[in-house]
């Protein structure tokens, strides 16, 4: 058969699974075991391992406010959770669960002093008292910095974020807006996420969407183009999955993030005040791995990177970048022989001696 018959084919074929099915992605989420619940957190570990025996240091996925957790488990054949699994590493989450109005006064110090170290703690008492190391996206490695900045005692083995920006000013995407929020004081989006109680789902979702404006535009004729490949269909059906099931932000966690990280934009410079306390990512004292994506719209390369000259305490700080934007480097269909690979070998580099 010729290859444009075969391609013929496998179109016929995906189009009718996603007629007839609903579509050609399996979105089964990975099986997990809940081994601890609290405020605003609930903890997994992940089970079935495919090769190995998972007895080896936890890794603890820490996902953004806002984002579904599915961010690490986006669809089986893509999924960041199955490779470790996979792979024999005693994987875990937490969840932040639904963040409702009533949440509205939760502030940054309440997940980095509270939920963060909780979970980190659980981990660690559920495989055996080993260290933990932690792998964090956008946001979450900023508070999974923030929390071991703050508390020295944690038991943490290393830290790897991926797409979390440290430098505001370098993000293009967002230039546009700074004069016209010094023009208002600081104050252009203070009345909405005052009165909404924070930044609800639907505008969260939105919001990202922009940020990858130019794929939106492009996807009929991608889909078009590709409907004989049944990958590129899946990824695509996982990313509309994923945002539609984004969360909210609690109220004053937005506030702050507006005006200490994007306003005032008191990370680049190392240090930030969390309910009274300056914390500073100098006093970081683990290993540290820095991913950035190459083509990310909400954390730039540069603005990722400044992370690394932040990092002063740490024993080791690795940088890399990969293909994809600000999901596409964590889980994208290039992830899995770039960011993963990164992660696998720095994990290995820490891994302790048998």
């Amino acid at each position: 058969m010729t290859v444009p018959a075969l391609r013929l084919a496998a179109a016929t074929s995906n189009v009718v699974r996603k007629v007839l099915h609903g579509g050609v992605a399996d979105l089964r989420p990975a099986p997990r075991l809940l081994i601890d619940t609290g405020p605003n957190r609930r903890v997994y570990r992940f089970t079935g391992a495919a090769r190995g025996s998972q007895d080896g240091e936890p890794v603890l996925l820490v996902p953004p406010l806002a984002a579904p957790t599915l961010c690490f488990d986006l669809r089986r054949g893509c999924s960041l959770v199955e490779h470790l699994v996979d792979g024999g590493r005693r994987t875990y989450l937490v969840d932040y669960g639904t963040v409702a109005f009533a949440d509205r006064g939760l502030g940054v110090e309440h997940w980095v002093g509270q939920v963060l170290p909780n979970a980190i703690r659980k981990v660690s008492a559920d495989a055996g008292g080993r260290e933990v190391h932690l792998v964090a996206w956008c946001l979450g490695g900023i508070f999974s910095l923030l929390a071991a900045a703050e508390q020295a005692d944690l038991p943490i083995a290393s830290i790897t974020t991926i797409a979390a920006p440290f430098d505001f000013t370098a993000i293009p995407l967002i230039a546009p807006l700074r004069p016209l929020v010094e023009l208002t004081g600081g104050h252009l989006l203070t009345p909405f996420y005052r009165l909404l109680g924070g930044a609800p789902p639907y505008l969260v979702s939105q919001a990202f969407r922009l940020t990858r404006l130019d794929k939106e535009l492009t996807r009929p004729i991608a889909m078009l183009r590709n409907l004989h490949d049944r990958d590129f269909l899946a990824q695509l059906e996982a990313v509309d999955h994923f945002m539609a099931n984004m969360a909210a932000y609690p109220g004053r966690t937005f506030g702050q993030l507006y005006h200490r990280f994007f306003r005032a934009n008191d990370l680049a410079e190392g240090s930030i005040e969390i309910d009274g306390r300056l914390v500073s990512l100098s006093e970081v004292r683990v290993p540290t791995l820095v991913v950035a994506g190459e083509s990310d719209a909400i954390a730039p390369k540069r603005a990722v990177r400044r992370l690394v000259d932040l990092l002063t305490g740490a024993p080791e700080v690795r940088f890399e970048s990969a293909p994809g934007g600000h999901l596409g480097v964590l889980t994208g269909r290039a992830a899995r022989t770039t960011t993963w690979r990164y992660l696998d070998e720095f994990l290995d580099s820490r891994r302790s001696p048998a």
